[in-house]
This record gives structure tokens, sequence and C-alpha cells, in this order.
């Protein structure tokens, strides 16, 4: 089979599960792991990962190749011949880099690496950087290099052409669900009211948790048996927990921090509602498509979310869940009312998103359009 090379600089964080699918999801190519940093081992275990080793420093090739030569620091630091030497001795047949920042940091090395690479862009990737001078001239110069450019949702490619991406060179690189992990549950609907929500991501601005708890504290008012439970970790998990005693809610929010997939699944088997109004900051950091939705609506739970990033390629408004807009409290809770009082609705859209799922968001099929991306790059390099 041929093989890729899977570059990914910290392998892995908790929250990139989506990685850790397709990297031991892929079938008619080998693959091998290159990070800097090895993390999370117990939760991703995979067996071949390469550590790039240190750098040997030599002064004289060093002032040589940066004063001289006017090499770029991957080259004069010797990173360059580290990878090429790596890349060379396990055979790899092309690379997939993932996340954009990490390909402008190699942009040196995919230049002279002779076979081909790819670079796939995941959300937060795509922001400028305006504490790195020469960062987005170096972004757009990755964009027009490599053969083929992937990326989570279509609201990411229309910023990768804007910044001078050829729209021949996208590919769409949806995340894939292992649904067997996530299967559908048919919920009792909550006659008494007693609605459970649930919101699982890290606990971070662009995830709209503030708004999640406001419009929910309001719909407690006349639901008071309802709760919420928030699932994940992240700087935010203090302010957020004032803000829900603030809001006099402290008692029906719950924060139960990062959980596995097997828990993760019981919690939104649990659950009547998934909440998740995403927002774009002041630094422009967006979603793709969120993992943690696609895996709720596998399991049959409607969504409330935003009309941000590549939410709405997910979420059919009016159909597998509503859409308000960014920062809109009024909006979100508007829309919890209007499911909660409408029984029939609910259990449609439960069962319209967990088929969704299936359709447009299934692992293998997902893993296989992957596939299909590597074997037109390496052709692209052959046929020159």
């Amino acid at each position: 089979m041929p093989k890729v090379a899977s570059y990914c600089t910290t392998f892995l964080k908790p929250e990139m599960l989506h990685i850790y699918r397709q990297v031991s999801g892929l079938k008619e190519f080998e693959t091998f792991v290159v990070c800097k940093e090895r993390r999370s081992e117990e939760k991703f275990p995979f067996g071949d990962v390469e550590i790039a080793p240190g750098v040997r420093s030599n002064f004289v090739r060093r002032f040589w190749l940066k004063y001289i030569k006017k090499e770029p620091p991957v080259v004069y630091r010797g990173e360059y011949g580290v990878l090429a030497r790596l890349l060379e001795r396990r055979q790899a047949d092309m690379m997939h880099v993932y996340f954009g920042h990490t390909g402008v940091h190699l942009l040196p090395i995919i230049k002279r690496w002779p076979k081909p690479v790819v670079v796939s862009f995941h959300g937060m990737d795509i922001q400028p950087r305006e504490d790195k001078p020469g960062y987005l001239e170096n972004l757009q110069e990755l964009l027009r290099t490599v053969p083929l450019a992937m990326g989570r949702s279509l609201s990411l490619k229309e910023r990768m052409l804007d910044l001078g991406l050829p729209e021949e060179r996208f590919r769409l690189n949806r995340t894939g669900i292992p649904l067997d992990n996530f299967p559908y549950v048919q919920r009792d609907y909550p006659d008494g009211g007693d609605w459970h929500f649930v919101q699982a991501c890290r606990l971070i601005e662009k995830k709209g948790l503030d708004v999640a708890l406001k419009a929910f504290a309001v719909f407690a008012e006349d639901h008071p048996g309802a709760g919420f439970t928030i699932a994940g970790d992240g700087p935010l998990l203090q302010p957020m927990t004032e803000l829900a005693a603030e809001l006099g809610v402290g008692d029906k929010v719950e924060f139960v921090g990062f959980l596995g997939e097997a828990e993760l699944c019981q919690l939104y088997h649990s659950a009547h509602l998934f909440v998740h109004p995403s927002q774009i900051t002041e630094d422009q950091n967006q979603e793709g498509i969120p993992n943690s939705m696609l895996e709720a609506m596998a399991s049959g739970l409607p969504v409330l979310a935003t009309l941000h990033g590549g939410i709405p390629e997910a979420v059919d408004h009016g159909s597998t869940g509503l859409l308000s807009a960014e920062r809109d409290v009024d909006g979100l809770l508007a829309h919890m009312r209007e499911l909660a009082a409408d029984r029939e609705r609910w259990a449609r859209m439960g069962k319209a998103a967990s088929q969704s799922m299936q359709e447009n968001f299934e692992h293998s099929a997902q893993i296989a359009k992957l596939e299909a991306v590597y074997r037109e790059a390496m052709a692209m390099q052959q046929n020159g």
C-alpha cells in the first residue's frame, strides 16, 4: 500500500479526536505519525508514532545558512534535514500536514520535499496571527504551493479562497462519525418539564457558553425541573461556573469535565436537546463543524445552534435543529421554548438528525473520500 506520513505537531490533544479517527481509520493507505510531542496516549493509542528527533547544532553551518544563504529558520536550524531523512527512511510517498499554522511553519520543507504534501484546515487555523509578522503572507503562499488543500466545511473553503487558494485545489474533508459508537435511541418526552440540555465542547469563547447559560436560566424559570450538563475542560470553567451561580441556576448546571467517547454517548442518551451557540471571536476564530454536535445528532438529539461557520452545513434549520443568530440569547431561548412546546416536532427532529448523520457523515465513507484526495495528490505529482 502507498504510505502517507501524518504530521501533527502534538499527537494528540484531547479535543483532537477527529484527527485520531482519520489517522487510525485509513484502509487503503499505510500511515505513520510524525509529531514533536506525544500526549494522551491512553486515549489515543497508535502503534507507529515517530517523534521528530532533536537537531544537533553546528554553529558554522547554521551561520552560513542563516546569514549567507538567507535560509528560513526550519532550514538553518536543521529541522528540514531531520524531517527529510525521517521521511526517506520511512519511504513515505506523501505527507498530510494537519492544521494550517503547522503548514505555514513547514512551508520551506513543503517547497523543497520532492513528494506531494496536502494540508487540512480545521477552523481556528485559518485565522490571521497579528502577533507574527509575515504570517499572513506565508499562509497565502502555502495555499498557492500545495497541490490540494482540505477544509472541514464550505465556510472554511470561502476563507481559503479569499486567501488565494485556487478553487480547483480545494477538497472538502468532512469529519466522519463512527455511528456504531453513538447509536440512535428514542427518548421519552419530558411531560413533567424536566428537560435535560447538554453542551459538549472546549470551554472557550467561540463556543458561546455564556449565551447558552443565559438562555437556559430564563427557560428554567418556567421549567424548574430542567437541567443543563456541560462536558469539557478549558479556561472558561471558573467564569462560567460563576456565571451560572449569578444567574441563579448554579444548582441546575453541572460541569462534568472532559468525557471519553462511551461516557459522552451515555450523556447524550440521557439528554433531550443539544445546545451549541457558537460565535466568531474578535480574532476571527471560528468553527468548522463541531464534532460533538455531529455525535449528538447521531444519537438522536435535535440541535439548538447558530448560523456560524460550518454549522448550517450539518444542521438543516427546521428539520434537524433550529439555528439562531450569534450571541442572540432571546433567539436561542425562543427555540428552546419552541421545541419544548411541540412533542411531535421534537421527536421528528431527533430522528431526522440521526438519519442525516447516516447519510452525510458516516465514518467509512469520509475515510474513502480522504484516501481519494491522497490518490489524487499523488497522481498530480506523477503527471507533473
